[in-house]
């Protein structure tokens, strides 16, 4: 944590140093005083937007994460759906969230809906990976044991399976995590009346880069609180030194 604090600072004394030293015009690059400034004038309303887009990214997190999970459990138990299915999760995936986010704001207009439809969709393939991977990664000898015993496949799934797959999972959640704040960002840039995602679009028509550069950083922020808090979750979880040491 302090060398990233450090290489942050060194990098923020450096943008400041350039750009003063250049003259460079706050409409092209504002320094991070400036930026710094402004985060303290509009600190509020801006505080304020961040929360509604983390309203809209966290909402489609757990949608995403929890369609993505079921799915993941029905991909190991029948293999002929996951045959069937997982090339149009591929399919999902590859489609450009900017080509699907003005189609969601048609269809639903300036809500919720459209926001967190997109961080559930882009939220989806990563954890939906990562979770069927994990729910595989049981070691041949266990799964042999479980047989021997004649234990049932819920027994199978929430003594061995599950508790096998957890890293995977959280690992999967992680990249989720900041993946939905970045596609709720994107679909408020197609249609919204509040969020983040609406100030940059809104400063952008002003080229108001200081306020611009502001809720980049909120947004950034945001971000990092969440992935950092599903980190934390993940610690809570895996107490287990086998755990601990294959997540590390």
């Amino acid at each position: 944590m302090v060398p990233a604090a450090f290489l942050a600072l060194l990098a923020l004394v450096i943008w400041q140093l350039v750009v003063v030293a250049a003259d460079v015009p706050a409409y092209i690059v504002p320094s991070p005083t400036e930026i710094g400034q402004e985060l303290v004038a509009k600190g509020p309303s801006l505080v304020s937007d961040l929360g509604w887009t983390m309203l809209e990214a966290v909402t489609g997190f757990l949608i995403g994460s929890g369609v993505a999970f079921a799915t993941a459990v029905v991909f190991v138990h029948v293999p002929i759906v996951e045959r069937a299915a997982f090339p149009w999760a591929i399919v999902l995936q590859t489609i450009p969230i900017v080509a699907i986010a003005p189609l969601l704001t048609i269809w639903f207009g300036y809500t919720l809906v459209p926001k967190v439809a997109i961080a559930a969709i882009i939220c989806f393939f990563p954890v939906l990976v990562n979770t069927t991977r994990g729910l595989r990664s049981v070691s041949s000898q266990a799964m042999e044991l479980m047989r021997v015993l004649s234990a049932r496949k819920a027994s199978i799934f929430w003594r061995l399976r599950l508790p096998s797959s957890l890293s995977y999972v959280f690992a999967g959640l992680r990249v989720a995590a900041t993946l939905s704040v970045i596609g709720s960002i994107v679909a408020e840039f197609t249609g919204a009346d509040r969020g983040i995602g609406f100030v940059i679009v809104q400063a952008s028509y002003r080229i108001d880069t200081r306020l611009m550069f502001a809720a980049i950083a909120l947004s950034s922020l945001g971000g990092i609180v969440f992935f950092h808090l599903i980190g934390w979750i993940e610690r809570a979880t895996l107490r287990w030194p086998e755990a601990r040491q294959h997540n590390s």
